[in-house]
């Protein structure tokens, strides 16, 4: 028989579970907010990288662009750059993990081949899963995945160009998430450096009546960097999206979650009243019928 005690207890976790359900609502609504944010930002770089690259393009029908040093390939340098972008806050679903895996496995090919890693972190999540593995990162940067700045991502490429630029690596990988839409979210990796001179391939020769000042050399110097960091941008731009795409998601299902098990303690409470109802009933009809007989 159900008792008034476990009834109160009932009606506490029905409490406690339309609480939890008011926050998850409450961020599945924000991080909805967040996705149209973040896709606007994606929209609005997508013009200067795309310009940038024009410029490139045309400056570099003249060969001169091969010659700069992060276009210089380093195969025989016996180590690599991986550059993972985690975010800082949890309770979005699977996102950190399926871009730690492409990390490991990334990891896994370089090491394979020979080569040793060194770790370059972007966001609280990834660098805790490092760390409690034992490896440890050259750089880490917190507090940038929520809302990427275009000076946060010059930080993050300037690391890696100047270490690049030493000879240090063979090459530079990012991996981030990359944002097809609100429920496809792909986990990819980039090969930032070196940067290849077939991406600058199809560009037309600037017309001759341009003068340059300074000279397409000093021009190219500088928009190359440039270049990289609206990569580093744009990936950071990306994994912002992605993450808030990614909570939403997980809100809703725990809002809808929270739905369910309220409603199943709501049906469990109910029978527990009417049996309870049931059996006081029964013992006023037995006590009824004893004091009849007596009488």
């Amino acid at each position: 028989m159900a008792g008034s005690g476990q009834i109160r207890q009932l009606r506490r976790r029905i409490r406690s579970v339309k609480s939890t359900q008011k926050i998850t609502r409450a961020m599945e609504m924000i991080a909805a907010s967040r996705i149209v944010k973040a896709q606007r930002r994606v929209q609005q770089a997508r013009p200067y990288a795309e310009q940038i690259t024009e410029v490139i393009k045309g400056l570099a029908v003249s060969g001169e662009v091969r010659e700069h040093p992060l276009l210089t390939l380093h195969e025989q340098v016996p180590r690599v750059a991986v550059v993972v972008n985690t975010s800082d806050r949890g309770l979005a679903g699977a996102y950190n993990a399926n871009v730690l895996k492409v990390a490991e496995r990334t990891i896994r090919d370089e090491e394979a081949a020979g080569r040793e890693v060194d770790l370059f972190i972007i966001g609280r999540k990834g660098d805790g899963y490092f760390s409690y593995r034992g490896r440890r990162a050259r750089s880490r940067w917190q507090g940038i995945s929520d809302t990427p700045s275009i000076d946060a991502a010059a930080e993050v490429a300037q690391t890696l160009m100047d270490r690049y630029a030493e000879g240090l690596y063979a090459r530079v990988w990012v991996v981030y998430t990359d944002f097809r839409s609100s429920f496809v979210q792909l986990p990819v990796r980039m090969e930032l450096l070196p940067v290849k001179p077939e991406e600058f391939a199809g560009g037309r020769e600037i017309a001759p009546e341009f003068l340059f000042e300074p000279s397409q050399q000093q021009l190219l110097d500088r928009l190359i960097p440039r270049y990289v960091e609206a990569k580093v941008f744009h990936s950071l731009l990306e994994s912002s999206a992605s993450e808030h795409a990614a909570r939403q998601r997980a809100m809703k299902s725990a809002t809808d979650n929270a739905s369910d098990v309220a409603g199943k303690l709501n049906r469990v409470m109910n029978q527990a009243r009417q049996d309870q109802i049931t059996t006081e009933i029964s013992e006023i009809v037995g006590g009824a019928e004893a004091l009849s007989q007596g009488a």
